[in-house]
């Protein structure tokens, strides 16, 4: 049996799909609909159950779940902009330390999300190893929630007991739900559509141009791919990077989608909220070897046939 906290979300909604595409039902989906649409991106899966989030970690600490080989918690709080840091800690670290340490008693892999968000600025690079984990800075309550939990597992030496994940800029299918925190495919394709065009943030920093800003942009399809290899191979453990490894600039981002709608490229450059300019990635990439040593070389998709992919998605309304 598997167990997926938050099986309704994003990323875990899509790997969902994919669990059920390679013949995989049996399974628990944790979450918290609320009221936000996200329920949607549950129609037409396959599982066993489904328990709301507070009610399956009582059930938890009362060990009233059964047993499961494996746990996949993507369920947290990813907004980068919440100021409410009782609820991260105990939303996103205590929670996790809860499920991790009920997955150890009961001998279950536990597959994990971290976050790209945990680098900050980036001074300090992007390698997923150990010994730097202990020196980022991460820029916001999210990114530290999460490098919270990294520290907790390595301060305790159970890195040879988890896989966690640290997700980069992923943008895809069943992200709709996520409100300010969709990708900018997400939220601007109609525009692009209807020749409206595309707003980006204007550059502050004199050694990026306007839309020259970097990103490590990864397409939800190839993320699936790669956590059901990490699913498959549990003895595969540690704290790696998901990305593509290739950085890639909103202005690249927003050619991919006008060349996607076969529309000509209509750009302005906007203010950044003041609120956001001191918490700005300007450039992310995931250095990707200690995946690959790992033994997962996988061969992304190109961010032009990902945003092509996706916009056939976007088009039509359809979730995966």
């Amino acid at each position: 049996m598997i167990i997926l906290t938050g099986g309704a979300g994003f990323i875990g909604s899509c790997f969902l799909w994919k669990l059920n595409s390679e013949g995989i039902n049996d399974i628990i989906v944790v979450d918290n609909l609320g009221t936000s649409e996200k329920w949607r991106n549950l129609v037409g899966k396959k599982f066993k159950d489904y328990i709301q989030k507070d009610d399956f970690l009582r059930l938890v600490t009362d060990n009233k779940i059964p047993k499961a080989t494996h746990i996949v918690h993507m369920g947290a709080c990813s907004s980068t902009t919440l100021t409410d840091a009782n609820y991260y800690i105990h939303n996103n670290y205590e929670y996790s330390k809860v499920l991790a340490q009920w997955a150890f008693k009961n001998n279950s892999h536990l597959l994990y999300a971290s976050s790209a968000a945990t680098y900050g600025d980036g001074n300090m690079g992007y390698s997923d190893d150990d010994k730097l984990i202990y020196k980022l800075r991460p820029l916001n309550m999210y990114g530290y929630s999460k490098q919270l939990f990294d520290l907790w597992i390595l301060n305790n030496k159970y890195e040879n007991r988890v896989t966690g994940i640290k997700f980069f800029n992923v943008f895809g299918p069943n992200e709709y739900h996520k409100q300010d925190m969709m990708s900018v495919i997400c939220k601007t394709y109609k525009n692009v559509l209807d020749d409206k065009g595309i707003c980006l943030f204007k550059s502050y920093r004199d050694d990026y141009m306007d839309g020259q800003q970097k990103r490590d942009f990864v397409y939800v399809k190839d993320c699936v791919d790669v956590m059901f290899h990490l699913f498959e191979n549990p003895d595969t453990t540690g704290i790696y990077n998901l990305g593509t490894g290739k950085a890639r600039t909103w202005n690249d981002v927003a050619n991919a989608m006008f060349i996607a709608a076969g529309k000509k490229p209509k750009i302005r450059y906007i203010e950044m909220p003041d609120y956001l300019r001191p918490k700005y990635q300007y450039y992310t990439q995931a250095e990707m070897s200690k995946l690959r040593d790992a033994g997962c070389a996988y061969e992304f998709q190109s961010l032009e046939d990902s945003v092509k992919d996706y916009s056939t998605y976007l088009e039509k309304s359809e979730n995966l």
